[in-house]
């Protein structure tokens, strides 16, 4: 029987194939950890392993006195070793973020490419840009529900930051949206509350109304603002309900009628912007 060909492994998998990562850990803990292990295995330097939070020094020194564990069990030091493992794959992540960061202030500064390839280590300028964006998968996750770290090729990164481009771009319009809405807010809250005695309410829509009044001498912070706005949505509600029920305008005077038209357009535009899908937006 004719033995299958081994394929030959293609120079691009480890680029193309969604990588594992530790991902966060508590890092001053597990050498915390460690230092009780040179403790417990009465290390005469033990009081020169760095701070917890000096990762790379401490790790350093629990390499080079290694030997002062060789006394215990083999349990134990098989647990320091993968603690020691597991702190330098962090370490290894952690240094790629922070390098995407020296290079995107490099880059902010005015760094051209050709002088970022030794800094680098690589001998180009469009080598330098390649290895910077693959160093940026590190920071970005793709569309799967999963959010799994994008793969670490150029294209796939850009496409990433085309997305969170899109995705940053929407929140801002959403926050510029709810500021002007929030500029209009107080004023026709205020002139629908001014109109009170010349609504029609029953229990309900007078409660709300009365809401609005309390928070209104007081509405200056987002959550302030927030509160409002359910108010005056509540209250809302409660007058259309009886318009329903009465068969008739709760306004009952034209300056009334004017203030509730304000508010209900307000509600609507609100209405209107959270029914838009940013998502469906395409890639230009």
């Amino acid at each position: 029987m004719t033995k299958r060909a081994r394929e030959a492994g293609r120079p691009t998998k480890p680029l193309v194939k969604v990588p594992m990562r530790i991902g966060p850990v508590d890092a001053p803990a597990i050498v915390g950890e460690l230092r009780k292990m040179h403790e417990d295995a009465e290390d005469p330097d033990v009081e020169r392993m760095p701070a917890d939070d000096e990762l790379f020094g401490a790790l350093l020194y629990a390499e080079k006195h290694v030997q002062a564990l060789r006394g215990q069990s083999s349990e134990v030091q098989r647990a320091a070793a993968l603690k020691r493992v597991q702190l330098w794959e962090y370490l290894r992540e952690r240094t790629d973020i922070h390098q995407v960061r020296a290079v995107d202030d490099a880059r902010q500064a005015g760094a051209q490419w050709i002088e970022l390839a030794p800094a680098l280590a690589v001998g180009a300028p469009n080598a330098a840009y390649n290895k910077a964006k693959r160093l940026k998968a590190v920071e970005l996750v793709d569309e799967t529900p999963q959010a799994q770290p994008v793969r670490r090729t150029p294209e796939a990164v850009l496409k990433a930051e085309r997305r969170l481009a899109r995705e940053q771009a929407a929140e801002r319009r959403a926050q510029e949206a709810a500021r002007r809405r929030h500029e209009l807010l107080v004023p026709v809250a205020a002139r629908l509350v001014e109109q009170r005695e010349f609504l029609q309410r029953d229990e309900d829509a007078d409660y709300w109304l009365g809401e609005i009044e309390a928070v209104l001498p007081h509405c200056q912070t987002p959550l302030q603002m927030v509160s409002l706005e359910r108010y005056l949505d509540a209250a809302l509600r409660a007058l259309s309900k009886l318009e329903k029920r009465t068969a008739r305008s709760a306004a009952l005077t034209e300056d009334a009628s004017l203030a509730l038209a304000a508010a209900v357009e307000l509600q609507q535009r609100k209405d209107e912007h959270h029914g838009s899908d940013p998502a469906a937006e395409t890639d230009q």
